[in-house]
């Protein structure tokens, strides 16, 4: 817990407080430990990793943390039922305003904002396709076409209409369905880290299923060191490590999600604008500034072309790493400032 209880019931000088600040106050952050905390959530495996002064506050902020990320959970996911998520894809074609909450109004906002930079290649209403390909790939059957075209007639962002003095939202479009899905992660994640700064704890990690948020870096360290993995392979890593801080980080790709159809890969990751999973077997990974923007580019990177993604990386300063598969052999593309990010060595601290 914090030391300032050591001044409460003194009166001090000018000078014995500037002494103070010396002495005392690097003593609190060298007694600082390294804690960590994992627990199922999304489906995956959520880890947080923070520096503090007490083992019972940091489990405190580990459970406040875990509350934040279920609750968010309940509002932005489309397997619940009752989420406000699907209660208001629910409404969808009913000409009707929702008032929404705010968390679920901000989630929607900055996917307009995505939907709008990323010139359509990410897109939240692709959510009745996306579906169609959940159920491809548990039944591994290429789904049809006439199936595909319909479920198309609901995706396009500009059937969504943004109330934001009084914060509701309409869905025009019958049979609507949002996915969250390619930016809720790293959203969440944000929300996670914004929540630990507001704590003061500035030396924190937080990994949401492989989408990372990262605060200041640990002590005596330059960042947090972070593995990349080899395209199309689940378990070899790069040589190279990456090391960040204040900073986002995640890779994407078909590694583990994908449909297989007359030898081409269909990944998870659908292009709205054809309804069929992407087929290029890129794998991307991106640097940004916040997580959210970070989860929303990597799936924008494995859609557009090589052209708009350096226009758009650079209007967002965002880096990137995109490794793809040419003639069976791996070429990577990556813009100009990503290199400052790699390890000139392992390091002994990974995470």
């Amino acid at each position: 817990m914090p030391l300032i209880y050591v001044v409460k019931n003194k009166r001090f000088t000018n000078k014995w407080n500037w002494l103070l600040s010396i002495f005392i106050f690097p003593a609190i952050c060298i007694s600082q430990q390294r804690y960590k905390f994992t627990q199922p959530k999304m489906g995956s495996y959520l880890t947080i990793i923070f520096y503090d002064n007490d083992s019972i506050h940091a489990k405190w902020i580990s459970d406040k943390c875990f509350s934040i990320v279920d609750s968010l959970n309940q509002i932005y996911s489309d397997y619940i039922p009752n989420s406000e998520l699907n209660q208001l894809c629910n409404t969808a074609g009913s000409a009707q305003w929702v008032t929404v909450s705010p968390a679920l109004f901000d989630l929607i906002r900055q996917s307009a904002r995505a939907w709008k930079i990323s010139e359509g290649s990410f897109d939240i209403t692709v959510g009745p396709v996306v579906r169609l390909w959940r159920r491809a790939r548990k039944e591994n059957k290429f789904p049809d076409k006439d199936a595909v075209n319909k479920a198309m007639q609901s995706v396009g962002f500009q059937y969504v209409l943004i109330d934001s003095i009084n914060k509701k939202i309409q869905l025009t479009k019958t049979g609507m369905q949002l996915d969250a899905g390619g930016i809720g992660q790293g959203y969440i994640g944000q929300k996670i880290l914004d929540y630990l700064f507001e704590q003061k704890i500035r030396i924190a990690l937080v990994d949401v299923s492989g989408d990372i948020v990262t605060g200041d870096p640990p002590p005596g360290k330059k960042g947090w060191t972070v593995a990349v993995n080899v395209p199309e392979s689940e378990n070899e890593l790069l040589d190279n490590k990456a090391i960040v801080h204040n900073q986002s980080i995640i890779t994407s790709g078909d590694v583990y999600q994908y449909l297989l159809y007359n030898g081409k890969k269909y990944s998870h990751i659908v292009d709205p604008k054809t309804g069929y999973g992407v087929t290029n077997q890129r794998n991307v990974t991106v640097i940004a500034t916040d997580g959210t923007t970070t989860d929303w580019f990597t799936k924008a990177c494995t859609i557009l072309s090589f052209k708009k993604i350096k226009r758009i990386a650079k209007k967002i300063n965002a880096q990137y790493l995109i490794g793809t598969m040419k003639s069976g052999k791996i070429k990577f593309y990556q813009s100009k400032g990503f290199s400052q990010y790699w390890a000139p060595k392992p390091d002994a601290d990974a995470r």
